[in-house]
Formats: structure tokens, C-alpha cells, sequence
């Protein structure tokens, strides 16, 4: 695996999982349409074994654990399998137990000084959160120039749409969104739909076209 979270696709599913049983299905889906990258949020009491079910049982998944807010959830997350670790937001505790775990991570941020403590601590990378209401590709565009050494997942109200927009810009690595695992298509089993449509976003280009 690459150090880089922000190279391994242009999209990374951010994934809620209800049912373990719906894990490893669901991933696999997702990495048969070239989405290999997965973030498991730890929104739900499943998500630890849905990402330990993963990490076991689809090997081609990059598995990593989202909504991570405390250095028990690190620890926590580590142990389930994760190989890279997400965060909305991020304090000097959590980001020191995310740096000593050795996992690549993604710090959340919103606003320019949150980016430059975190350029001060030596964090390139970040998750830029929630992307459209903070300020969107504008905001972020406007960040290139004087803070170059940045770079950003951006995630938060982004679809298939809105996604080669932030694509575009120098300072954006991937982007993070949901649009390819609906619920509704979760709840049904329904992973042909979920592949053609991860396979839609994995061929997203910064100008809207497939390639």
C-alpha cells in the first residue's frame, strides 16, 4: 500500500455499516468496481467487526476506519485491522495517537488555521470536512496559493456531479463520498448495483469524463 491515502483512488466510499453480515459483500463490490480504498465509519456498533470482517476476508480492500475522535478508537481500530485511519477533526492528543500507531491518517480540518497547525506538526494530509459547507471548491482553491504544501480529501456532501470539480484543483488528492453505496441498495443486497456504481466513480477525471 502506498504511505498515502490520498493516492490509492480518486474516490474513497465513506461507509456506514448496519449489519456485519452486509461487510464483506459490500466490500467486495466496491473493489470489483475500482474502489479499493474503504473508510468504515465508526458510526455504528458494528463498524469494528465490519472492519476486521473486511481486513480478513477481501484482501484486495484497503480498509481504513473513518470517524475516528478519541486514541481509544485508534487503538481500537488498529487492533480491528485498519490500514488507514480518518478523522473529522483532530486535537494534539488525537493526533499524537494517530502518528504513533504508524497507520497513514487523515486529520479533519475546516478552517486555514487548523491547516497551519497542522503544516507546524508536520501533517501534509488532511481530510477537509464537511467539504460543501465549509466553503466548498472555492475555499479550497483559495487555500492553494498561499498554503501549496497541503493536501486535501474533501468529504461532506459531495456527489457523482460535484466530485470532478474538487478533482481539479492542485491541492485535492481524492475525495470522499457515499453516493455509490445508498442505503437502500445496501438494505436490498444489491451489490451488482453498488459495483456498476463504484466502477462510475473510479473512472471520475478532473474534467467529468470517464477514463
Amino acid at each position: 500500500m502506498t504511505d498515502s491515502v490520498l493516492d490509492l483512488a480518486p474516490v474513497v466510499p465513506v461507509v456506514v455499516v448496519q449489519d456485519v453480515a452486509d461487510a464483506v459483500p459490500l466490500a467486495r463490490a466496491l473493489v470489483a468496481g475500482g474502489l479499493p480504498a474503504i473508510e468504515v465509519t465508526l458510526r455504528t456498533p458494528a463498524a469494528p467487526e465490519a472492519i476486521r470482517a473486511i481486513a480478513d476476508q477481501v484482501p484486495d480492500a484497503v480498509v481504513g476506519a473513518g470517524t475516528v475522535i478519541t486514541p481509544a478508537q485508534v487503538t481500537e481500530s488498529v487492533a480491528a485491522g485498519a490500514r488507514f485511519l480518518v478523522s473529522p477533526g483532530w486535537t494534539d492528543a488525537l493526533l499524537e495517537a494517530m502518528r504513533a500507531c504508524g497507520l497513514p491518517f487523515l486529520p479533519g480540518v475546516s478552517t486555514t488555521s487548523e491547516v497551519v497547525a497542522l503544516l507546524e506538526r508536520g501533517v501534509r494530509e488532511m481530510k477537509f470536512f464537511p467539504a460543501q459547507a465549509a466553503g466548498g471548491t472555492a475555499y479550497l482553491r483559495s487555500l492553494a496559493g498561499p498554503l501549496p504544501q497541503a493536501r486535501f480529501c474533501p468529504t461532506g456532501g459531495i456527489g457523482l456531479g460535484s466530485a470532478p470539480e474538487y478533482l481539479a484543483l492542485p491541492n485535492v488528492g481524492c475525495v470522499g463520498g457515499s453516493w455509490m453505496v445508498p442505503p437502500d441498495a445496501v438494505a436490498a443486497g444489491d451489490w451488482s448495483r453498488i459495483e456498476e456504481l463504484a466502477r462510475e466513480a473510479a473512472g471520475l477525471s478532473a474534467d467529468g469524463t470517464c477514463r
